[in-house]
């Protein structure tokens, strides 16, 4: 008997790639077991982070909405928007068809999450807070869109570059810094913040490191108090702006005192995406320089 016909339509069978696909499945931030029938080809990102990061998954030609300011990568801002991360506009949202919505868990409003699960969209909530959460969060968004071959590289190169850091900087001399997020009013971050994860990778010392809110309010007497070495903050494309001149008047301050007042590229350290990578090398030179000083 000849059995080769059988074998040919096994191999054909086998090799169908419109019906190879099963159930994806991944857990988000909440705890939720998300699964799709099959890989998403509809992709909406209700925050900027959440663009950045399903575009490292390898998806972002399946991303069809976006919110405000989500404009990196570049061709992100050739994609429709849906309002901003505080409000979605859920009848563009639901003209565009989208088969999986990523969400933020502390960015988007409770109330409109819920209606569109009340509506029957599939959502996937995000929010990495260290560097593995980072990969992690790839890794998973790959999965659900079926690109876990370019996802699952960027989680890995994030990885290693994240470990080459840390293995750089591991013995270096610890140095107080304070990390302005914004001037008035006065705010910084805490040891729990991803960009407070940055400054200890670059043997950075947060001088507000333990306090209890990831983003908490200062004053200006407390920093003064500290007496932090270095005082670094975020600006448009890292270039000197004015938003660190009102320190140059407490000339008693080691960190005026040795001109260690310094800008980093704001946008890639203030997303938990893989451009961290690049902001921690940012911040290690500026910790650097002031090791110098």
């Amino acid at each position: 008997m000849n059995h080769w016909p059988v074998k040919a339509l096994l191999c054909a069978l086998l090799t169908l790639p419109a019906m190879a696909w099963a159930e994806v499945c991944a857990e988000d931030r909440r705890g939720v077991q998300v699964c799709l029938p099959e890989p998403a080809k509809r992709i909406a990102t209700l925050s900027p982070g959440a663009t950045e990061l399903m575009f490292a998954a390898g998806a972002g030609e399946k991303v069809v909405a976006v919110v405000n300011h989500s404009d990196y990568p570049p061709a992100a801002q050739k994609i429709p928007l849906v309002g901003n991360h505080t409000r979605i506009d859920l009848e563009a949202l639901l003209a565009l068809e989208p088969d999986l919505v990523i969400t933020w868990v502390t960015g988007n409003p409770p109330a409109q999450m819920e209606m569109l699960q009340e509506l029957g969209l599939t959502t996937f909530a995000i929010e990495p807070r260290t560097f593995e959460q980072v990969s992690g969060v790839i890794e998973r968004l790959s999965v659900l869109a079926g690109t876990e071959k370019e996802g699952y590289a960027e989680a890995q190169r994030f990885r290693a570059g994240i470990a080459a850091i840390a293995e750089k900087y591991r013995n270096v001399e610890p140095i107080p810094v304070f990390y302005q997020v914004w001037e008035t009013p006065l705010m910084t971050i805490s040891d729990d913040h991803l960009i407070g994860k940055v400054l200890q990778l670059c043997g950075g010392l947060n001088v507000f490191g333990d306090m209890p809110r990831l983003v908490p309010r200062i004053s200006a007497e407390v920093v003064l108090a500290a007496d932090p070495h270095v005082i670094l903050t975020g600006s448009v494309e890292g270039t000197s702006d004015d938003e660190l001149d009102h320190w140059k008047s407490y000339s008693g301050m080691t960190a005026v005192a040795r001109g260690n007042l310094f800008f980093i590229p704001a946008s890639p350290i203030s997303r938990p995406t893989p451009r961290l990578l690049e902001a921690s090398e940012a911040v290690c030179q500026k910790l650097d320089i002031a090791r110098e000083n």
